[in-house]
């Protein structure tokens, strides 16, 4: 399956914003869950958080945004295994958790996203997630089942920070990771949507951050390649592994 390129462009002289060259076109949005479960289908979304990430114009560096977090109410028929209460805390029922159903908790998560994708001049969000698969795949499978027909987030594509920690700072746990990061984490606070998108977010990006001066030596590779804001301008078109796969 082929997404088509997304490929910031210009008009008129004038250059998109930085965060649609950084990422291709592409605005990263960190997502976490909290759930009933490990199956998208059968068990609970209970809580959802989207952070945004913001690049300085000045410096070229990420940061951390804004935390849009919500409480989810149970699907009816979901499954929510005890085991999964226990490590998170939820008490999915109780009479003052201020819980909407999935399609009112999207709504409002694609919301901020679509005014922040305007903002950027991005075409489509693409989720950061630690194990990023566990995320989308709750996300999509909500998305599914409330109905939403215009979803901001690639279906398919995301960048997993366990895989990016693992391969910049030689640790996978998101704790450990952060640790070795320099980055302040409580366990106490753990395994709250909104606390570990936010730590997420903070990993994304120091580690991107760190690899600046390599994305810098690319961008310079890219225009010698006759390539303008990540598309070639020749005969060939230059590989797309966001746009590619099944």
């Amino acid at each position: 399956m082929s997404e088509p390129e997304l490929n910031p462009g210009t008009a008129d002289g004038i250059q998109d914003p930085p965060m649609a060259r950084r990422f291709r076109g592409f605005l990263p949005i960190v997502v976490d869950v909290e759930t009933g479960g490990f199956s998208s289908v059968t068990d609970a979304l209970l809580e959802i958080a989207a952070v945004l990430i913001e690049l300085d114009q000045d410096t070229g560096r990420l940061r951390r945004g804004a935390t849009h977090s919500y409480h989810v109410r149970p699907f009816d028929g979901a499954n929510i295994e005890p085991a999964a209460l226990a490590v998170n805390g939820i008490d999915p029922f109780h009479p003052l958790r201020p819980a909407l159903l999935e399609k009112d908790a999207l709504g409002r998560v694609f919301r901020e996203v679509r005014t922040e994708m305007k903002l950027q001049a991005c075409r489509r969000a693409v989720l950061v997630g630690h194990n990023a698969a566990f995320d989308l795949g709750f996300l999509n499978a909500a998305v599914v089942r409330a109905g939403i027909k215009r979803n901001p987030f690639h279906p398919f594509s995301c960048f997993d920070t366990a895989t990016l920690a693992g391969a910049a700072l030689g640790q996978t746990v998101l704790a450990k990771a952060a640790a070795v990061a320099g980055i302040d984490f409580d366990t106490n606070e753990a395994h709250s949507a909104a606390y570990d998108a936010e730590r997420t977010a903070d990993l994304f990006c120091h580690i991107c951050n760190t690899l600046d001066s390599s994305y810098r030596a690319a961008e310079i590779r890219a225009r010698e390649l006759g390539w303008s804001n990540g598309k070639q301008t020749g005969e060939s078109a230059a590989p797309d592994a966001a746009s590619s796969g099944d």
